[in-house]
């Protein structure tokens, strides 16, 4: 199984935190880090794990890289039963509309079907802990809420 870390970042932040957290799995697993400007939805699998991270613009307001991916999901509406997806919200407390952008997502994707698996992570950009060190450590809860289903990735060579 693979896993896809996909982002959805208005300046680069988002993406950065998905580096890092690409970067922290990659011995144990195949993984790819994907804006999701970029991600098709006919690229989704069953087998694969999606971890999903996405920041908050404006008054909780989408990034605008998840823009197209949100549209394309409202417009195309495919089912997306079986499909296993984690969120990890980045934002600041002090904004009314803390962490919406990464809400708006996960709304879209349950309502065609998905499945959120592990705990709802967040990033709060006013306080001091830091983005990728949170989400690193999200991520590593999310594939021990998996289990097994996310072995490491085997060589046949």
């Amino acid at each position: 199984m693979n896993i896809s870390v996909l982002y959805g970042t208005e300046s680069g932040n988002a993406e950065l935190v998905a580096d890092d957290v690409a970067a922290s799995l990659e011995d144990e697993h195949a993984v790819r880090t994907v804006d999701l400007q970029d991600f098709e939805l006919d690229e989704f699998r069953a087998r694969d794990l999606y971890l999903i991270i996405c920041s908050t613009h404006g008054e909780g307001d989408l990034p605008e890289s998840a823009r197209p991916f949100a549209e394309a999901l409202d417009a195309e509406g495919p089912p997306l039963t079986g499909i296993r997806y984690a969120m990890f919200g980045m934002g600041d407390r002090t904004y009314e509309h803390y962490g919406q952008g990464s809400e708006h997502l996960d709304r879209r994707l349950r309502a065609l079907g998905a499945e959120r698996v592990g705990g709802y992570g967040r990033h709060d950009a006013s306080g001091r802990e830091d983005a990728s060190g949170l989400a690193i450590a999200w991520a590593k809860d999310v594939l021990a809420a998996v289990g097994s289903s996310v072995g490491p990735v085997i060589s046949s060579a």
